[in-house]
């Protein structure tokens, strides 16, 4: 893009961004929000179709959206628009390190074969080119099913097994090849590496060496072994990948003692279904009870060097990560947006000390270990869906983290983030998972996936970015900074769409004016931008096709047009799986996408081999049969 047009698309988002303003200033309610029809809402959409959430009643047509939209499906296949094909890349258990065996279905392959082949449950991923042709793939491997890992299904644990499970989480890297079938992996690449739940990682940042952070194994409190749970990703400017650690608290038990308030407020609890304590004493709290405390960061990862250690950047907080969405502000500091995915929790910024060198990529590596991190409050006017909102800062003896109320460090703000924010009033989300942020506008989405406890928890009240008690299906909150600048402590935000199921509800159940029939889901999950600026939508929600979910089917992806609000169901998945992490090539013409645990909890899913196959979560390579770009 040259110079002039740089300018003309820099005044006209200032442009859209007044409007937007005046708007929001104005106010729109749950009610209009729902008609879409009304004088206020034609309004609303003619001066500021960025800032539309039901813009499909009224503009059908996007110039983005170029695909034919596929139906629901309940069948046990991956479906795609007409015009485009899709494949299995690799499947969990397919070798990539050098001498790994190839995957047996039996269960009893021992822990070194799982550390040498792809991991379980695909989730968050992130191309890095080498090449036009070449390419690495770093994918998260969140967690495993044991009724499938295991031929005693879980009923009769070893402490190799646990050492196997150990080796199915993590994240694997491995190179991949355009062919002229497609793409394909390398097994013997020197760049593939497997990172598990024990491998050697560094910790950096404000909590480093801190006392909460030692065990036995570690006196210093910088080293820790592994990363697991991990959903999903990010990718910094300086070519890095960073993976995000979760649900981590589901891997330790204290058995037989009472949790304190911390461990309370993590969810730790007494026993693990996973049973690593029984034969890993660290992951029994009882015996190291700083453990949990190394875990729940983002880890950032050098994918181009397998010799690299990881290292967990602790100046971002320590909750349940989902992503991490990396954007650099006008001023060159990088910002990454961050969710905590828990019913109740919030929604983090942090903000870098130092700035961006885009000439000298070494130079960057230790941005993330220096800065502030904020957390979200967000404000509405009762019945409004849009408002404003401001980020407060986590910084020890400020706004209330003081001694007085319970932290007596900057270490123990962020190792301790969730509590933080409790402290300075932020707000209470419905799960926020995937963050985005649009390539040119700045302007920043996330996904709130669900809420069973939204008003039947007095810290959870209805309201704002959280409209609906009970709240089965989700919505996409977006924001945009004051003056684009993702630096800024203040936002206005507005809903982008409140998903739902209109054809058996005629409430707010019914989700926003761009749902309806023909493209509903529930529970919004992953998230991102393509570089022409569509925004892609995974689900992770129920698939039973029955009740509040009738007509749903399987998991599914849907493609929106920022601008028009249109939203169209671009793939389907296979039987039980959730449709995750997502990434394309630089020139857009292959989409990578994954299929998390089809056949979960036993459903009748033989994806991807078919037969009577053990199910496998798979990445899938998605193209058009013309090379055009995926989605246009």
């Amino acid at each position: 893009m040259n110079k002039d047009q740089l300018q003309a698309d820099s005044a006209l988002h200032a442009e859209k961004d007044s409007d937007f303003s005046k708007i929001i200033d104005a106010g729109l309610s749950r009610r209009r929000f729902l008609q879409g029809g009304a004088t206020a809402m034609g309004l609303f959409l003619a001066t500021n179709p960025l800032a539309n959430a039901v813009a499909a009643t009224t503009h059908p047509s996007s110039k983005l959206l170029g695909f034919k939209p596929v139906a629901t499906s309940t069948a046990d296949t991956f479906i795609v628009p007409e015009g485009y094909t899709a494949k299995p890349l690799i499947s969990w258990g397919d070798p990539i390190l050098k001498g790994a065996p190839a995957f047996d279905e039996s269960g009893t392959q021992p822990a070194s074969a799982q550390a040498a082949q792809f991991g379980d449950n695909t989730d968050g991923m992130t191309f890095f080119p080498l090449s036009e042709d070449r390419a690495l793939l770093a994918v998260n491997n969140e967690y495993t099913n044991y009724k499938l890992l295991f031929d005693h299904k879980g009923d009769a644990m070893t402490a190799d097994d646990v050492k196997k499970a150990q080796a199915a989480h993590g994240v694997s890297i491995f190179e991949i090849t355009r062919t002229a079938d497609g793409w394909e992996y390398s097994k013997t690449s020197d760049y593939n590496r497997r990172i598990t739940a024990n491998t050697e990682m560094m910790l950096t940042g404000p909590a480093a060496g801190d006392n909460l952070l030692k065990t036995s194994a570690d006196k210093s409190g910088k080293k820790v072994l592994g990363t697991f749970n991990n959903c999903a990703n990010g990718e910094t400017p300086w070519g890095t990948y960073l993976t995000c650690e979760e649900n981590f608290n589901g891997y330790f038990a204290k058995p037989g003692a009472e949790l304190n308030g911390h461990e309370k407020r993590y969810g730790l609890k007494d026993d693990s279904k996973y049973q690593w304590y029984k034969f890993d004493n660290r992951f029994d709290i009882t015996q190291e009870p700083n453990e949990p405390n190394r875990h729940g960061w983002v880890v950032e990862i050098d994918p181009m060097d397998p010799t690299s250690t990881p290292i967990k950047r602790t100046a971002l907080g320590r909750f349940k990560h989902e992503n991490a969405a990396v954007t650099i502000a006008d001023n060159g500091q990088v910002v990454v947006y961050l969710g905590d995915d828990e019913r109740g929790e919030h929604l983090y910024k942090f903000v870098s000390k130092q700035k961006f060198n885009p000439s000298e990529k070494v130079a960057n590596r230790n941005l993330l270990d220096e800065g502030t991190l904020y957390v979200a409050r967000f404000s509405a006017e009762t019945g409004e869906v849009q408002g404003k909102g401001e980020w407060i800062e986590l910084t020890y003896g400020k706004n209330g983290l003081t001694s007085e109320n319970g932290f007596n460090s900057q270490a123990e703000v962020v190792i301790f983030a969730r509590e933080a924010a409790t402290v300075v009033g932020a707000t209470t989300m419905d799960r926020p998972e995937w963050v985005a942020v649009h390539p040119t506008t700045k302007t920043v989405c996330c996904t709130l996936t669900n809420n069973k406890h939204r008003g039947k928890k007095d810290n959870q009240p209805v309201g704002g970015p959280n409209p609906r008690a009970n709240n089965k299906y989700g919505q996409i909150v977006r924001w945009t900074e004051t003056n684009s600048d993702n630096t800024a402590t203040s936002f206005k935000w507005d809903l982008f769409l409140v998903a739902g199921n209109p054809s058996v509800h005629k409430d707010f159940f019914a989700g926003s004016a761009n749902i309806n029939n023909e493209n509903m889901f529930n529970s919004p999950d992953g998230l991102g931008f393509d570089l022409d600026g569509r925004l892609w939508i995974l689900t992770d929600g129920k698939y039973s096709n029955e009740g509040d979910f009738a007509g749903m089917g399987n998991n599914q992806m849907l493609v929106a047009d920022p601008e028009t609000g249109e939203v169209r169901r671009f793939a389907t998945g296979p039987i039980a799986c959730e449709i995750t992490g997502l990434s394309f090539s630089p020139d857009q013409r292959t989409l990578f996408v994954g299929v998390q645990h089809p056949g979960e909890k036993g459903k009748p899913s033989h994806f991807p081999a078919g037969g009577n196959s053990k199910p496998r979560s798979t990445i899938m390579t998605v193209q058009r049969i013309d090379g055009g770009i995926v989605g246009a």
